[in-house]
């Protein structure tokens, strides 16, 4: 199995989600608060539970280890709620496991899965990576999906300001609105506050006249309050999904707008993102002109995001931005990168235009080219690319790689032993690129997890290699594949 997925966003969203505080767990301790399952008990196990979440992993993975203890901590709490929640754990690194893996579509290091009704609902946990967050996020899934509003106390208790809640207003609690309200409750629970009342009254914002049916939505951010009437569950969805987000969503220390981060990473729009150093002058500039761009483009495919530099090293990471280039601003389609380095207020809206015309050209994060490239097994970064394999001629295998990756480290000394075997064939390469920190986009080249092995035939074809990695069941498929016959014995003399 793969380490992680070359999916969008699924790093930055590590890198942001996965909390830095480590700890030593005692590994019996453990064992008895995080169920360890494997294929032969998975299925017996989540059959006897209503609610549990599943952590997928690989021992190797710096993200799960991180994560390890703060699941730990949760279990603990958890196992005393009423109901209690469980917590456990797949190894996706031992082969008995593959097949779980494969059936949960697993492409990444860790990923969580929130099972419940004794299976038959599996959604990804979209929540916090930290033990509190966990437990909060958990004890949402238990009890009533909605709360009922009966007194303008309960309605200030619930909506205080600080979260964003739903409420439905009804004439009468039972009828088809209110039964598809409670079904969009249920569905929507780990992410929202849903409550429902007979008074509008009872709330602390919107007017109070209104009788309903009707979903009113409060927020802590831009207009509070936005009332919907059309209860098809599909409608209602979207209507929550694209109020619930900031016209522009802010990344800073304040823990407060990580959940609206979250729910940014996680849209499929395409992502307009400022980077600014918020404490810098011109800052109040930046804030309001980008505020009012984002809001002549609502409604739109464009969502906006605006990042102080020092909470946004995961971004930069992930993005390949640098500090100089601040102020800086990305857009991001999941396909391709547009980046503005050292931007003016006066210019976003312009550039925002000529991107939308075309007039862009894609950003592509690189490592340097490498001034001397002798080794055996060659360095292709994103810049030379093109010059190294589609240009080259010859027959080039690529291992696309994270330099994090257990597999690809055992693969290493593997691909060195099959370059050796071809060093007298002029038309074959073997080539090594690391795909964490070089933007890989070719159609064809599809990296869902790491190592993740290519060969380019000196015709053109691109065939990826599936098979076991051994030296000779790698030269084998170099040999069956290229286009020209080998006309060294080296290679046959290595076997």
């Amino acid at each position: 199995m793969a380490s992680s997925a070359n999916v969008p966003f699924v790093v930055f969203l590590l890198l942001f989600l996965v909390t830095s505080s480590c700890c030593n767990a005692d590994d019996s301790k453990q064992q008895e608060l995080v169920l360890t399952l494997d294929q032969s008990n998975f299925t017996q196990t989540i059959t006897k539970h209503d609610l549990i979440l599943v952590d997928f992993y690989a021992p190797w993975c710096g993200h799960c280890k991180k994560l390890e203890p703060e699941l730990e901590k949760a279990a603990s709490i958890l196992r005393t709620n009423d109901p209690p929640i469980t917590l456990a754990k797949v190894n996706c690194d031992d082969e008995k496991n593959k097949d779980l893996a494969t059936e949960y579509d697993i492409k990444g290091y860790p990923t969580l899965k929130v099972i419940r009704d004794k299976g038959n609902t599996i959604k990804d946990y979209k929540g916090p990576r930290d033990a509190e967050g966990i437990v909060s996020y958990l004890k949402k899934l238990t009890g009533p999906a909605s709360i009922k509003i009966e007194s303008a106390e309960d309605g200030s208790r619930l909506i205080d300001g600080d979260n964003i809640v739903i409420v439905g207003i009804f004439p009468e609690l039972s009828g088809e609105k209110f039964t598809t309200f409670l079904t969009l409750a249920d569905k929507l629970r780990s992410d929202y506050d849903f409550a429902h009342t007979l008074d509008a009254k009872f709330l602390p914002r919107g007017d109070s006249s209104v009788s309903g049916p009707i979903v009113r939505l409060l927020k802590p951010f831009d207009e509070l309050v936005v009332d919907f009437e059309d209860f098809k569950l599909e409608a209602l969805e979207k209507f929550v999904e694209e109020a619930s987000v900031p016209t522009v969503t802010i990344l800073n220390n304040d823990p407060k707008n990580h959940p609206y981060v979250l729910k940014f990473l996680n849209t499929p729009k395409t992502k307009a993102m400022l980077f600014v150093n918020f404490s810098s002058k011109p800052f109040s500039d930046f804030e309001s002109k980008y505020h009012d761009i984002a809001n002549k483009h609502k409604g739109t495919e464009l969502s906006f995001f605006m990042g102080d530099v020092e909470a946004s090293e995961g971004a930069f990471q992930f993005f390949g931005l640098r500090e100089e280039h601040v102020p800086v601003i990305l857009i991001n389609n999941e396909k391709e990168k547009f980046v503005k380095p050292n931007l003016e207020p006066d210019h976003i809206e312009s550039w925002l235009k000529d991107y939308k015309d075309g007039k862009v050209a894609p950003f592509r994060k690189s490592e340097p080219v490498p001034e001397v490239n002798d080794q055996p097994v060659k360095v292709v970064v994103a810049d030379n690319f093109d010059e190294l394999v589609f240009k080259s001629g010859k027959n080039v295998l690529v291992e696309f790689y994270a330099p994090w990756c257990a597999h690809c480290k055992k693969l290493g000394p593997v691909l060195d032993k099959v370059a050796a075997s071809f060093a007298k064939c002029p038309d074959v390469v073997i080539a090594k690129c690391d795909a964490t920190a070089n933007d890989i986009v070719y159609e064809g080249i599809e990296i869902k997890g790491y190592p993740t092995l290519y060969l380019k035939t000196e015709s053109g074809k691109l065939l990826q290699y599936t098979g076991k990695r051994k030296k000779d069941k790698i030269i084998d498929f170099i040999k069956k594949n290229k286009d020209k016959a080998i006309q060294q014995d080296s290679a046959k003399d290595e076997l």
